[in-house]
């Protein structure tokens, strides 16, 4: 046995998925969040972080409902704003290990303002993208990765206009941590988001995830046709090589860690947390409001 799976298998008591998951469960066959979320219990329990140890942040979508099919702390945030989100309970609480996911949509459409802010102000928490070009939960309609020419619901004569790409803009931003997977590769994903959960800053994970039901431009086995794994010659603290190599999302896709920076992380930047050995949490005490009730009454 695989030692990976042996050392699962030792710990099947944690990150239990729900008895009912098979008739709770909302995804379309063969989608790219079984794997996902399965990447995600495997590196968890590898790095030995207990359920009560960590939070979740779910967003609205197809993503989010992973949210209700596993045993563990978890929000099911609102459209767009889970980073915010969870950039509040990682601040709060540092001894809690933070994990956000949302897709392509909440991300680069209605969220984007909330992911330039985390990645300038490198928050210390993991943010899985579930990039699967296209708002699945409403019935396939295009985002702002959905690939140019291609036809989804609610755009028949196909996309006019360039698709994002998701690594380039977050390098741009000056990054900490910026990796990219792809959905047909569990043991892919699980290292990359063991190593972002060892990341004390903002850590970025584009995961090119398969939708079979609406997006039928990059289906499994044309990403595994295409994906270019980094190798250990690669120099991921090389910013420049990090942008060129993350733009290609055609013909050699580059699935790897592509940047790395081990720069501060937000509190380790606040002058008013200087010295300070409690949390936030830890500092929150009762307060007598009853001048203040009875000055409004």
């Amino acid at each position: 046995m695989d030692k990976t799976l042996k050392t699962l298998a030792d710990r099947k008591d944690l990150y239990q998925e729900i008895e009912d998951v098979k008739e709770a469960c909302t995804w379309c066959g063969w989608c790219g969040n079984f794997s996902i979320q399965k990447a995600l219990i495997r590196a968890l329990t590898l790095e030995n972080i207990k359920p009560y140890e960590c939070l979740l942040c779910y967003d609205v979508g197809c993503s989010g409902n992973g949210s209700d099919k596993i045993g563990a702390y978890t929000i099911h945030g609102l459209h767009g704003r889970v980073i915010s989100l969870a950039a509040g309970a990682a601040l709060a609480n540092p001894k809690m290990k933070v994990i956000s996911m949302a897709g392509d949509g909440a991300t680069f459409s209605e969220g984007v303002g909330h992911l330039v802010h985390a990645v300038r102000s490198n928050y210390p928490l993991v943010f899985i993208h579930h990039n699967n070009e296209n708002y699945a939960l409403t019935t396939g309609q295009a985002s702002a990765t959905t690939r140019e020419d291609h036809s989804m619901n609610g755009s028949p004569d196909g996309i006019v206009v360039d698709p994002l790409n998701p690594c380039e803009i977050v390098l741009s931003l000056g990054p900490s941590f910026v990796a990219r997977t792809f959905s047909g590769d569990t043991k892919h994903m699980t290292k990359i988001i063991q190593q972002a959960i060892n990341h004390k800053g903002f850590a970025f994970i584009d995961i090119l995830q398969v939708c079979p039901t609406y997006n039928k431009a990059t289906s499994n086995s044309w990403l595994r046709e295409r994906v270019k794994y980094l190798d250990e010659n690669y120099d991921s603290t090389n910013l420049e090589l990090a942008k060129k190599t993350a733009q290609d999302l055609e013909n050699e896709i580059a699935v790897g860690i592509l940047y790395r920076n081990d720069k501060p992380e937000f509190t380790e930047r606040l002058k008013s947390r200087k010295g300070q050995k409690t949390s936030l949490i830890e500092e929150v005490k009762h307060q007598d409001i009853s001048k203040l009730i009875d000055f409004f009454q």
